[in-house]
């Protein structure tokens, strides 16, 4: 039965929720792995290249007031940890990172009680108009609804505003598990499910490609991951704009949700994760390996259970490593690890249009791609 679902997924038929529950937990390692190979390759050929995007990641405040279990990195509003970045402090950062031939700035902070949307407004205008080039990549939906409360403001309203100023493309960032029940316990402040579905509804309906992702690992179940997905997948069929999906495992590392959860993912957790998602998100071209919580060699291993591109070098990075995790990767060895993968590697931009090509050299040895196409 799982093999017949799995040859379904194949062909090019779509998972039901059941269905992908049943996949994730009966499935073999090898055989998910494979399938979503195959799912990869209908998408992106193995003669297409592995892509990158080099980016930074500016946290412009860590202030915040949704006080979520899993977060380490967040100050509440008074404490003398808090900061928000002066403008000069984030041009720097910028200069920096268009320097080394950025594309895309990936700017997120805290729920900030003390910041409206004129303060988003001019950082947003000033950044373009200092970096009209640059990608902005911007305020998760987490964000853009704290906006619409601080200022007053309907979720259009603020949306259109922000766009004007220069907002290009909105990150998935804060979307954990769209599982009501599980926000309720690890982010009962932040927005539910609905509304995080809701803003990026918005978001696409006017034109605003985003992004998706799904921090799973706390307390979350498959059936609460698959649901997920098929949320993810619905708002796809309603409205496109999803333009990638990342997943991540839970960082429990200084946070107080970590001194209450013991049973930390797996490698192999990851991997399934990663194929389950490449086979149940039919309608999202991009599926984006995490080296930044997962280390370089596993998101390489990635590439052959439905990866197709290693994310961003993060030239900066704040939350993740705030809860006691870091990998360091330059670009260097992200083109490496593509190339010992078997691919060609690329830079892209935000949208996916290849940018630069790093072509691989021929090797007689057995990459993750030809390992991945030999099947069961």
């Amino acid at each position: 039965m799982v093999k017949q679902l799995l040859q379904k997924a194949i062909a090019g038929g779509r998972l039901d929720f059941h269905e992908g529950v049943k996949v994730f937990n009966e499935a073999s390692l090898m055989d998910i792995g494979y399938a979503a190979n195959e799912v990869r390759r209908r998408f992106h050929p193995d003669d297409q290249p592995i892509t990158y995007v080099i980016d930074r990641n500016v946290n412009y405040t860590n202030v915040c007031d949704a006080y979520c279990t899993f977060c380490a990195f967040y100050a509440p509003p008074g404490s003398d940890k808090g900061y928000v970045l002066p403008y000069e402090t984030i041009k720097e950062k910028v200069t920096e990172l268009v320097d080394c031939g950025g594309t895309q700035l990936l700017l997120q902070g805290g729920h900030n009680p003390d910041l409206g949307i004129e303060y988003y407004e001019e950082l947003l205008s000033k950044l373009k108009s200092d970096f009209p080039k640059l990608t902005l990549h911007a305020l998760s939906p987490s964000e853009i609804d704290h906006i619409t409360r601080t200022s007053n403001l309907s979720l259009e309203e603020t949306l259109k505003r922000l766009v004007a100023a220069g907002l290009t493309s909105i990150p998935g960032g804060g979307a954990e598990v769209l599982s009501e029940r599980v926000k309720k316990i690890i982010s009962p402040l932040k927005i539910p499910a609905s509304r995080w579905l809701e803003v990026m509804e918005a978001a696409h309906k006017m034109g605003v490609r985003t992004t998706s992702t799904m921090m799973y690992g706390s307390v979350d179940t498959i059936e609460d991951r698959i649901e997920h997905l098929v949320k993810l997948r619905d708002l796809q069929d309603r409205a496109e704009g999803f333009t990638a999906f990342i997943a991540w495992s839970f960082q429990p590392g200084g946070t107080p949700l970590g001194k209450k959860v013991k049973n930390l993912t797996t490698a192999t957790e990851y991997l399934r994760m990663v194929a389950v998602s490449r086979l149940m998100l039919d309608n999202i071209r991009n599926i984006q390996s995490s080296w930044v919580t997962q280390g370089s060699a596993l998101g390489q291993t990635a590439f052959a259970f439905g990866a197709n591109d290693f994310g961003g070098t993060m030239m900066e990075e704040n939350v993740v490593s705030a809860a006691g995790t870091r990998c360091d990767v330059t670009l260097d060895d992200m083109i490496r690890c593509i190339h010992a993968a078997g691919f060609d590697a690329a830079q892209r931009d935000t949208q996916y249009n290849i940018l630069k090509l790093h072509r691989r050299q021929a090797s007689s040895g057995k990459t993750v791609a030809a390992l991945a196409a030999s099947g069961v």
